[in-house]
């Protein structure tokens, strides 16, 4: 995005506002920390006859407690009585870095404040003999601070850091070029959760040293790589189980080989092709918002063997769907080899003003006969090729998943456009153990449409339900045109039965 505004020639508070966005979709997609969000102590703590009944727990307790507090606090309760003086330091150490800025100032971080937390990190990393369990260092321009980073690493490395996040807050101008990362953080290899965010990975020579024995989630945000890099990594990582990828605008390419994955997440990048050839334990595949600016560049998506695979989205009707060595086309008949049986969960993103992508819809949905919750977000296109009404999905033929399997369906973003009205009475009418349906309709503010005349339309399709206890929610949309940007949190939040569900995400998170 940077490097789009310096070719573009914006302005200088241009190029702030797309930094700004960039290190928002960073910040919102880190993974949370072991800290309590409100460090007070609850009121029944304060007793009234002053007694400090704290400090008479037993060590471990004291521990646990000043583990939970941040960097600034958990250092302070060495002041607080004789008992305490040696609890922090003997405390596995978690740093988060955005906690040393000034009150006054909060976040996100400006040139001001960064070198005082970045002095400030050293001496906490000097002082603290470790081991460091948590550690997100996401304030400070590396760039400028090439020699205290190494250092860093260095006494991660050493001192056993578990939970590593490692974020270059870097200038518009040093985005199009990151800095390469230090290649000692692939020696860590105490690792549980690694995520890092705007640099350059150093090449798939210098990762074949790399070893991750113990990482269990990795996040790549805005991260320049070569083909290969990732498949690297997965493959130097046994026991890995969540990989997220944000921002990669080199175009993509994926060849995922593990035994242990669980979770793929790959939102806001060019992404040319994947292809799971063998994951045996993935349970969710979820690419959002691909960034593929060339329309001739169409994303191959291959699904080899996933027999676990349960949850799948956003699948669009435009890209290349491959399952084992089938290409699935526009009427093609479905077969044993080109249906994936065990996928439940559905999320496709459809331009319901395009025939092509809904002439593929019928096609698509063969190919997952034991779906149970089908959700629809509903994209604009810049030049419609016409509406598709109920006609032609009868025309189709009968979807045996939609009649007798589909449960939970969800259309986002609707418009009344005929299309869309069109899929809706469809579904409407064939699904008959349909229990739920949601409509959420786009958010005027952001796209031209008659908000009342769109809820009419929504009602009026489902006047002949073939299930006649199906609960039907209308709601309206106040985020962004186009829905909500994805959130990892959600998809690898596996207590979550259903990522793609309106209101659990929004009741979770």
């Amino acid at each position: 995005m940077a490097g789009d505004a310096r070719r573009t020639r914006s302005e200088p508070h241009e190029h702030d506002e797309i930094m700004g966005q960039m290190f928002s979709y960073i910040y919102a997609n880190l993974p949370d920390y072991p800290l309590y969000q409100d460090h007070r102590p609850p009121p029944a703590l304060a007793a009234s006859d002053r007694v400090d009944r704290i400090s008479r727990l037993p060590r471990e307790v004291r521990r646990e407690i000043v583990s939970r507090l941040p960097v600034k606090d958990a250092a302070r309760t060495a002041v607080l009585s004789r008992r305490w003086r040696t609890i922090w330091l003997s405390t596995p150490l978690v740093l988060i870095d955005a906690h040393l800025l000034p009150k006054a100032q909060g976040f996100p971080p400006t040139a001001a404040n960064t070198p005082a937390v970045t002095a400030a990190v050293s001496t906490i990393f000097q002082a603290h003999p470790g081991p460091f369990s948590c550690v997100h260092l996401i304030c400070s321009r590396m760039t400028s601070y090439r020699a205290q980073l190494a250092r860093w690493l260095q006494l991660l490395a050493t001192k056993g850091v578990q939970d590593l996040v490692l974020v270059n807050r870097a200038l518009p101008r040093e985005v199009a070029v990151p800095m390469p990362l230090p290649s000692t953080v692939f020696s860590i290899t105490t690792l549980t959760r690694l995520y890092l965010g705007i640099w350059k990975l150093p090449g798939t020579a210098d990762l074949r040293g790399a070893s991750f024995p113990h990482l269990r989630e990795l996040g790549i945000l805005f991260v320049e790589m070569e083909p290969g890099d990732v498949d690297s990594l997965v493959a130097r990582s046994p026991v890995l189980e969540i990989l997220n990828i944000l921002g990669c605008m080199k175009g993509l390419r994926l060849r995922l080989v593990s035994q242990t994955l669980r979770c793929v997440q790959i939102c806001t990048s060019i992404l040319e092709n994947i292809a799971v050839v063998k994951a045996p334990c993935l349970e969710r595949l979820i690419l959002s918002e691909p960034c593929n600016r060339d329309r001739e560049l169409c994303t191959r998506v291959r699904i080899g063997d996933a027999p676990k695979l349960h949850t799948f989205g956003y699948l669009e009707p435009r890209q290349v769907l491959e399952i084992r060595d089938t290409v699935i086309m526009p009427g093609i008949k479905a077969t044993a080899t080109s249906m994936l049986t065990s996928v439940k969960i559905l999320s496709l993103n459809v331009r319901f003003g395009v025939r092509n992508d809904v002439k593929m819809l019928p096609t698509i949905l063969r190919c997952f006969p034991e779906l149970e919750r089908l959700h629809i977000m509903s994209k604009r296109c810049d030049e419609p090729t016409g509406n598709l009404s109920l006609k032609f999905w009868e025309e189709s033929g009968p979807l045996e998943n939609v009649v007798s399997r589909i449960k939970v369906m969800s259309l986002r973003e609707f418009t009344g456009e005929p299309g869309e009205v069109g899929f809706l009475e469809f579904i409407f009418q064939s699904a008959r153990v349909l229990k739920t349906a949601i409509i959420v309709t786009a958010n005027p503010d952001h796209t031209p449409f008659f908000k009342d005349l769109a809820f009419n339309k929504a009602m009026k399709s489902s006047r002949n339900m073939a299930s006649e206890s199906c609960q039907r929610c209308y709601a309206g949309s106040t985020g962004p045109k186009g829905g909500e940007v994805w959130n990892f949190k959600a998809g690898a939040e596996f207590s979550l039965p259903d990522p793609f569900s309106v209101f659990e995400v929004l009741t979770r998170f």
